[in-house]
């Protein structure tokens, strides 16, 4: 079983348009709405995969019931913590040619007690849990440090856990030693301060993440693939995409993917990868089934292409 926690859930609107044109009345030629947030993404990931998955989230408002009912439509059994501010709606504008624009809105601000409830439902679903997702930015009034008291709490109940998270949170949370992170090329380039221009310049950063805390690194680099760090090695996957629908929640698939898949080495990577590969395939923010998967389109290799310039270099 995979618990995920997504402190700042959102209810997702997502319209596919020819093109994008300011100023102008732009006619969507497809439309869906889903239950949002990194964590629950990846939970709608691993129940398409067929397994079984808890939610937990902070919910509140006529948009946080709306996200409990399309949850439990799609078989998520969700562990919900009522709060008192409204649930965040964001907007997700999907071009014909793979370009996405997003609108986020900032979501409640937390009350001290409604934070501690936050942790105490997650030590509560613990138990049986063989991975904790911890995915998404943190809402207003969570201090950057609460992920890494998330860390602690979770490895003393003996649990292993997965942080996809970014900024201040991240760099906090590695000093609790996550078992794994999953930061795309930028995430990794902001949290070592420079530039990644090479799959050479994120394996450098993936492993100083390691020195930071973390015991691995799974690193989404867009199209360029991903990569897995940990104490075995690394590892670089690729799998060829011909046609680009969406990509949102394509890394949260790919995370689910990875824990699915056991959450260590070659095989959970190779896992990783034909779940991005498969997301991107999809409109909006649909989680691909074992049909959708193409195993034999993946590559994984432990001869890292340092050299290769990415096609999308993380400023």
């Amino acid at each position: 079983m995979i618990l995920t926690v997504t402190p700042n859930p959102s209810l997702d609107r997502t319209y596919e348009v020819p093109s994008l044109d300011r100023g102008e009345v732009v006619r969507a030629t497809g439309e869906r709405v889903d239950p949002g947030g990194k964590g629950v993404n990846v939970s709608r990931a691993v129940t398409a995969a067929g397994r079984r998955t808890i939610a937990v989230l902070p919910l509140g408002g006529a948009p946080g019931a709306l996200v409990a009912d399309l949850l439990d439509a799609q078989g998520i059994e969700v562990a919900p913590v009522p709060v008192a501010g409204a649930t965040r709606s964001n907007i997700a504008l999907a071009e014909a040619d793979g370009v996405l624009t997003k609108i986020n809105a900032p979501g409640p601000e937390l009350t001290p007690a409604e934070q501690e409830l936050l942790l105490d439902t997650v030590r509560r679903q613990s138990p049986g849990a063989d991975w904790i997702a911890c995915c998404g930015s943190l809402p207003r009034g969570l201090a950057p440090s609460w992920y890494a008291e998330l860390v602690v709490r979770v490895h003393a109940v003996g649990v292993r856990i997965a942080l996809d998270t970014s900024g201040p949170a991240l760099l906090a949370a590695l000093r609790e030693r996550p078992d794994v992170v999953k930061p795309n090329a930028q995430e990794l380039a902001e949290a070592v301060g420079r530039p990644l221009v090479t799959v050479g310049d994120a394996l450098k950063a993936a492993e100083e993440l390691r020195g930071m805390g973390a015991r691995a690194v799974l690193a989404s680099l867009g199209a360029d693939g991903q990569l897995l760090v940990d104490d075995d090695g690394a590892w670089f996957g690729t799998a060829a995409v011909d046609v680009v629908r969406s990509n949102v929640g394509a890394g949260d698939s790919s995370l689910a993917g990875f824990l699915v898949a056991g959450g260590r080495g070659p095989e959970a990577l190779a896992s990783a990868v034909a779940h991005g590969a498969a997301a991107v395939r999809l409109p909006g923010s649909v989680m691909p089934t074992p049909a959708d998967l193409d195993p034999a389109a993946v590559t994984v290799t432990a001869e890292v292409p340092a050299d290769r310039a990415l096609r999308e270099p993380a400023p």
